[in-house]
């Protein structure tokens, strides 16, 4: 007889079919900001001014800016505010420079703080599509396996919890139970990524309730029958879709009713 691994399925947990639509990957587009279109345009007009040439600018801009402040419709101009303001940084820094110092982006501090944000966020970014890729892939993966009926002999790997909540997303809202039911076998019998008892702890935050409660009374079953077909635990799904939180309290009275080793 062969010994069933042990469930160890947190309970409760921690958080409460139809046809998916095509995904939707689109780049994230980054908004239009005023401001940084604004301070560009003066560091690049700024770029090989003198602190005379760059007093002279600042100058010129205080006066629009006062010309503006006159008028309604301008009074609110956050690009212009922007300038300004970038000119007086400007001028301050080439004020506390030696004497004859020219401005240069590619040596301003401030300049180059923003360039390394901006490419960590742009990184960033690229990870999150990349990530949206290859979890779009996977829930497309899960989707052929079910039609073709071979869901069930599939190893569940890292991030499949994700798939499956893509797979619920584009079904409008619609319980997968075929995913459920095949996430819920191989969490009770440890396949694929759920041998690793980190991922079972961390599959009570990923997966709702119904899941967690039918893999934790297969688990306790299988311990009361040794042996026992999947085919004859059908009514595990229905008893964990239908009331939950019984179906979690009623696996984990079988495990207190379990002998202990002596």
């Amino acid at each position: 007889m062969n010994a069933r691994p042990t469930m160890t399925t947190p309970w409760p947990p921690r958080r409460t079919a139809r046809r998916p639509l095509a995904p939707r990957i689109a780049a994230p587009r980054e908004p239009a900001d005023p401001a940084r279109i604004g301070r560009r345009l003066v560091r690049r007009r700024a770029k090989g001014m003198d602190a005379a040439a760059v007093a002279a600018a600042l100058e010129e801009t205080r006066w629009f800016a006062r010309q503006d402040s006159r008028h309604e419709d301008l009074a609110d101009d956050v690009r212009g505010r922007a300038e300004l303001a970038e000119w007086e940084r400007i001028d301050q820094l080439l004020a506390a420079a030696p004497t004859g110092t020219v401005y240069d982006p590619a040596a301003d501090d401030v300049v180059q703080a923003e360039l390394t944000a901006d490419a960590a966020a742009a990184a960033a970014r690229e990870a999150e599509l990349r990530e949206a890729a290859r979890l779009a892939a996977r829930a497309d993966e899960l989707q052929a396996l079910r039609e073709l009926g071979t869901l069930e002999q599939t190893e569940p790997r890292d991030g499949d919890e994700a798939a499956r909540d893509e797979l619920t997303r584009r079904a409008g809202g619609y319980v997968q139970a075929g995913v459920d039911g095949w996430l819920a076998h191989a969490l009770a019998a440890h396949r694929g990524h759920y041998r690793d008892p980190a991922a079972r702890e961390e599959a009570a935050g990923l997966l709702p309730p119904p899941v967690l409660a039918h893999a934790a009374l297969l688990a306790e079953l299988a311990r009361l029958v040794p042996g026992v077909g999947v085919d004859e635990l059908t009514f595990a799904a229905r008893l964990a879709a239908i009331e939950p939180e019984a179906s979690g309290a009623l696996a984990a009275f079988l495990a207190r009713a379990r002998p202990r080793d002596h």
